[in-house]
């Protein structure tokens, strides 16, 4: 397994697609326009410059990595000799089925297709294919290039050797996969999302402000990052598509997102994307503030 390709060039895109390149696999970069592949291959050599600096890989490490990917708008050429296909696309139902029923017409029949989806089923996702047992996700952690988590979700129909390939080449990628099965959030956003969820709420409730809920949970739980902070990362948008996927599939009310969550994606604030979500990025990152409408 050698030819992977991946569909879509956004943050998880990129980010899958250095991962594999720097491991020396040959990487077709798939998106629907050259501005949206340039951007991504703008990211991939900014990211390599950054653990260049840190003396995580070499400037040939760096220079292979980038000649492993190659850019394509047209899916069918990019996906034809694809031993494996990660898809890597919004997380929208009809696109995801769209994309795969695609995908399954495309790919070779022995191909692997994947999916990088942080909820959507992996069983429905594999019923617009003629290959239910090829078809598994591989639900990477952004930043890819750092995180060392795989969640590997098993459908109702994905094979024990599907499985078995997937979770060595994850292996082989210096990361740790982890099997689950296929319910909606699998793992780690069905325990995430409703924790985000409820530091939403406590912000809603005004029972403290932005800083202080994302201070409590930094220094008394031990979290790298506040729930409100990590919410700004990951998409506001992002999060409440998880919500709702959870929400439809358990039926359960404790899954229902925050009407302020809504309102904020409604009015498209929805993170570190739009430039404001919680906190403020107009400078950057670095200086980020908590927004405006959120200060005592």
């Amino acid at each position: 397994m050698k030819n992977i390709a991946v569909i879509g060039s956004g943050t998880m895109g990129n980010g899958i697609a250095h991962t594999f390149a720097q491991f020396g696999y040959q990487v077709n970069l798939i998106d629907v326009n050259n501005e949206a592949l340039d951007r991504a291959i703008a990211t991939i050599a900014k990211n390599l410059d950054r653990q260049l600096s840190k003396g995580t890989i070499t400037e040939t490490e760096k220079t292979n990595t980038l000649k492993n990917i190659i850019n394509f708008t047209d899916m069918k050429a990019g996906v034809a000799d694809a031993d494996l296909i990660v898809e890597a696309a919004t997380e929208n139902l009809d696109l995801k089925l769209k994309i795969f029923k695609d995908l399954d017409s495309f790919a070779k029949p022995a191909a692997i297709l994947a999916s990088n989806t942080s909820s959507i089923s992996i069983t429905k996702i594999a019923s617009v294919t003629n290959r239910g047992d090829k078809v598994i996700g591989m639900h990477f952690m952004n930043p890819v290039p750092v995180m060392k988590l795989v969640e590997v979700i098993r459908g109702y129909a994905t094979s024990n050797e599907t499985t078995a390939i997937v979770m060595e080449l994850s292996t082989k990628l210096a990361k740790t996969p982890v099997e689950v099965n296929d319910y909606p959030g699998f793992v780690a956003n069905r325990i995430l999302m409703p924790m985000i969820n409820e530091a939403i709420y406590t912000l809603y409730e005004n029972v403290a402000g932005v800083s202080e809920i994302d201070t409590v949970m930094k220094l008394g739980m031990a979290h790298p990052m506040g729930p409100l902070q990590l919410a700004d990362f990951i998409g506001l948008d992002v999060c409440l598509a998880i919500l709702n996927v959870l929400h439809d599939g358990f039926g359960n009310p404790k899954y229902a997102p925050c009407p302020l969550l809504v309102n904020m994606v409604t009015a498209g604030n929805k993170g570190v994307k739009s430039g404001e979500g919680f906190y403020n990025y107009a400078n950057g990152i670095k200086d980020a503030v908590v927004a405006n409408k959120f200060s005592k």
